[in-house]
């Protein structure tokens, strides 16, 4: 199935789309241009953050948690202020936050990286009841996070070594309770694994930079099928609409040249399609 364009403003690098289900509203980032993106029944709408924002969850009806590159946020939808909740890196300049999710114990988990993308800088964190703990690290691009729906796993991934990996978690308190294991490596692909979610049916949707394409993985890691879009660097899936039917993906131009970005010139906008698969409601955040 082939996607459409579902909002035209341009982000070089747009980002961490969430769908909020009591809103009914996608929220996306354009994490370069330091911007907060939705649209609502009145049209487009943004915010400028001062800082660069990548990855969100939903608290309540009037409220986001944000991630930025000093740590965690409550964002008031309504005012657009913010107010801290946790710092993370916050006192290195050199690093920004970049793939998160909500898991389903209401924790929310978050990867760090370089701004200038040097090699095992970063780290994954995971904010759970007040307290943010290191997970792992050695993580250069931070990515694929999502959560089975049993609870049984966590996914993520690192964009630059192309493996996506799953980690059992405590059915209780959502931490991990084991070494990670590589879901699927994708090295001798053209392809490298970008942001990720699980559909109702408990799909892997994976973001394939360069691939131009979002594709679904089954629990052993085989290819189920996909949804083609037209621009080559697509970053990361959502599933939202009104029955959690329509997939949507963001999409990059960073480091595309001229010619490139004339040849893919919907590059670094939001694409969806219906029908793909239906995922569920994210889950909610609690502080």
């Amino acid at each position: 199935m082939n996607a459409t364009v579902y909002d035209n403003r341009v982000s070089t690098l747009a980002e961490g789309p969430l769908w909020h289900p009591v809103r009914k509203q996608l929220f996306w980032f354009d994490i370069l241009g330091k911007k907060l993106h939705t649209r609502d029944p009145d049209g487009a709408r943004s915010w400028e953050l001062g800082e660069y924002g990548s990855a969100a969850g939903w608290i309540d009806e009037d409220a986001l948690l944000l991630a930025t590159e000093t740590g965690l946020h409550r964002f008031d939808i309504a005012s657009g202020n913010r107010t801290r909740i946790a710092d993370i890196e916050a006192n290195d300049p050199t690093m920004r936050s970049n793939d998160g999710r909500a898991d389903p114990w209401g924790g929310f988990w978050i990867g760090t990286m370089s701004k200038t993308h040097e090699d095992g800088a970063g780290a994954f964190y995971r904010y759970y009841r007040g307290e943010v703990r290191r997970l792992f690290g050695s993580i250069s691009i931070p990515n694929a996070t999502c959560f089975a729906h049993d609870r049984s796993y966590a996914y993520f991934g690192d964009t630059r070594s192309k493996k996506v990996m799953r980690v059992a978690l405590d059915a209780e308190s959502g931490w991990p309770a084991g070494e990670p294991e590589i879901y699927i490596d994708f090295s001798s692909q053209n392809v490298s694994p970008d942001g990720a979610v699980i559909d109702a049916d408990g799909l892997v949707w994976i973001a394939q930079w360069g691939g131009s394409r979002v594709a679904a993985y089954d629990a052993q890691g085989t290819f189920v099928r996909d949804m083609s879009i037209s621009v080559p660097q697509v970053t990361c899936p959502a599933f939202g609409g009104e029955d959690f039917s329509t997939l949507f993906a963001t999409t990059a131009r960073e480091n595309m040249d001229i010619e490139t970005i004339a040849k893919f010139s919907e590059s670094g906008m939001v694409f969806h399609a219906r029908g793909v698969a239906r995922g569920m409601p994210e889950y909610q955040v609690h502080l």
